[in-house]
């Protein structure tokens, strides 16, 4: 079978119905249904990167990723952006994930985790790059977890 191309802002709901529609079982049985219910719990529709306003995007303190080459498009884009008026501090993350139902829940839970250490830190700027060092120092131990950091200006 084909695979569907859905462009960026079709609602994951949108995809659901047609993607349920065309053949409910082959759809479940590869996850891309879960990955499209799943989806809908985080928002309405996959966006583009590029397509976000600056201002939008400083509103931000973290930003992470689940792809290695999402971080490398995140992170040359931050750097070729105009700043904004507060050129303010994001952090970029990537939490590389292999793009399948089960990898995606392990993972999602992982960077739960990295979010709660990361909201709880006194001083996000100084105390970043140590938390998410010590995060990949406790989670290489049990999984093959990579985690790639990089500090940006918006």
């Amino acid at each position: 079978m084909d695979p569907r191309i859905f462009k960026f802002g079709t609602p994951y709901a949108q995809m659901y119905e047609s993607l349920a529609t065309e053949d409910e079982a082959f759809f479940f049985q590869n996850g891309v249904l879960q990955l499209c219910r799943r989806g809908s719990g985080v928002k309405v529709a996959p966006q583009r990167w590029q397509d976000t306003p600056s201002t939008a995007i400083a509103s931000h303190d973290v930003v992470i990723a689940f792809e290695e080459r999402i971080f490398d498009a995140v992170v040359e884009d931050l750097q070729t952006r105009d700043p904004t008026d507060d050129f303010a501090p994001i952090h970029v993350i990537c939490l590389d994930t292999k793009d399948n139902p089960h990898e995606a829940h392990i993972q999602g839970r992982v960077c739960l985790e990295l979010c709660w250490l990361l909201e709880n830190a006194g001083d996000l700027v100084a105390e970043a790059p140590e938390i998410v060092e010590n995060f990949q120092m406790v989670h290489m131990s049990h999984t093959q977890i990579k985690v790639l950091y990089q500090l940006c200006y918006l």
